[in-house]
């Protein structure tokens, strides 16, 4: 497994190049070999958003929080964690 990983990243170095001189047939034929040794590309952000693409809506209930639960997450904040006794 690690051989693969090795000519992955080798193979990764050699299109980025490939690709930076505008040779797209030398990428093809790497692709090949990438897709040979188990290499399946990882979405870029470059093509399009992943997920949500809108900002979510702010709703009235939003925009306050209460100031009883704001001040018990204070609290719970500050109190530690309780640790067992060490024998």
């Amino acid at each position: 497994m690690a051989k693969n990983k090795n000519m992955i990243a080798a193979l990764l170095r050699e299109r980025d190049g490939y690709n930076a001189q505008g040779k797209t047939d030398r990428v093809r034929q790497v692709d090949e070999q990438l897709e040979h040794y188990g290499y399946s590309p990882e979405p870029d952000e470059e093509d399009g958003p992943q997920g949500r693409t809108q900002v979510p809506q702010q709703t009235a209930d939003q925009g306050k929080t209460p100031a009883k639960k704001t001040a018990a997450k204070k609290t719970a904040a500050a109190t530690p964690p309780a640790t067992p006794p060490t024998v």
